[in-house]
């Protein structure tokens, strides 16, 4: 029986600098693992943007093959945990990484880092949500968790027209809130508003929010979503209201934050940070249950454009450079 191959984007490190090549590889090549997995469907996220370029040291080994998640069949499970053609999605535990991810029609993982796809779900459905969708959810889970309701007030969405954004903007309208989608592209206004926003704040105004280091300004909203990071995420501490808080999950424009604790000692605010990368099983599948009703595909179908494996190379440039709209569903196989 001839030997298995199938399609991979291999990346390699040449010269001190990374490079990328789709080719054909066999399962002698993939990583240890208990669970071997047809993989159909992967999507580019940031943090794929900067593996593929070699950026941040996400990736310490190479030869590697990047996409922190994918979805697909399993073909074979020694731990016992999925019998063959059970339908499941990866999103974390570092695969993409420190492990091999879904830029390969197959993917060995162990397999307590997967979840079942829900009732209905088709894998393509899966990765149009992916880790952006996944990380929007646990954002909005926890403002829930901190008390937040709609009623409370605006919700703001800070770089609301990339992947966690754009998901995060559908969710907050689904459950009712208001939205205030915050972007630094002006000509994404009718987008933003397709996907439920109330109203659109030029990223800029949080900019000069920051820039005016007063420790409170006039109180504006009752939660938020950051996907930013940096100077945008001091702007709008200040402003949010008595009791507010925020679900930071991004950092694209910046790590470092500069701010006062006085927002929350006179506000009573909250910074509650996101990972999606170690949550435990438990609650992953809430969060996927809840996409599952909140996110049909008729819905998300605004928010998708579709690649393969050999797009991915120049589509990471432009999602590093903030030119990506929405979600990048990428074909990988079967």
């Amino acid at each position: 029986m001839a030997e298995e191959r199938f399609p991979a984007l291999v990346l390699e490190e040449k010269e001190g600098k990374v490079v990328s090549e789709l080719r054909e590889i066999g399962l002698e090549d993939l990583p240890e693992g208990d669970t071997l997995v047809a993989v159909s469907h992967s999507s580019l996220n940031y943090k794929d943007g900067m593996i593929l370029k070699g950026l941040g040291r996400l990736v310490r080994r190479y030869p590697h093959v990047g996409g922190i998640d994918f979805a697909g069949t399993v073909i074979s499970c020694q731990s016992g945990l999925f019998q063959p053609g059970e339908r499941v999605i990866l999103t974390g535990w570092r695969v993409g990484e420190t492990h091999w991810g879904g830029y390969a029609a197959r993917a060995r993982v162990k397999g307590e880092w997967l979840v079942r796809l829900p009732e209905g779900m088709t894998p393509e459905w899966a990765m149009a949500i992916g880790t952006a969708g996944l990380t929007a959810m646990l954002a909005l889970m926890a403002l829930e968790r901190q008390g937040l309701e709609p009623a409370a007030g605006d919700l703001l969405v800070t770089g609301a027209a990339g992947g966690v954004g754009s998901v995060a903007v559908m969710l907050g309208a689904r459950l009712g809130y208001r939205v205030v989608a915050s972007t630094g592209r002006p000509s994404e206004e009718a987008y933003l508003k397709g996907l439920g926003a109330a109203e659109i704040l030029p990223r800029q105004a949080l900019l000069d929010a920051a820039a005016e280091k007063k420790p409170l300004l006039s109180e504006r909203f009752a939660g938020a979503v950051d996907t930013v990071g940096g100077q945008v995420l001091a702007g709008l501490l200040p402003q949010l209201r008595y009791g507010g808080a925020v679900a930071a999950c991004g950092l694209a424009g910046g790590a470092e934050l500069h701010t006062t604790v006085i927002p929350f000692l006179l506000r009573g605010v909250s910074l509650l940070g996101i990972d999606s990368v170690m949550q435990p099983r438990p609650v992953r599948e809430a969060a996927w249950r809840r996409l599952a009703e909140l996110l049909p595909p008729e819905r998300l179908a605004p928010v998708i454009s579709r690649a393969k494996l050999a797009d991915l190379p120049r589509l990471a440039e432009e999602i590093l450079a903030g030119r990506i709209r929405g979600r990048v569903v990428v074909e990988v196989g079967g």
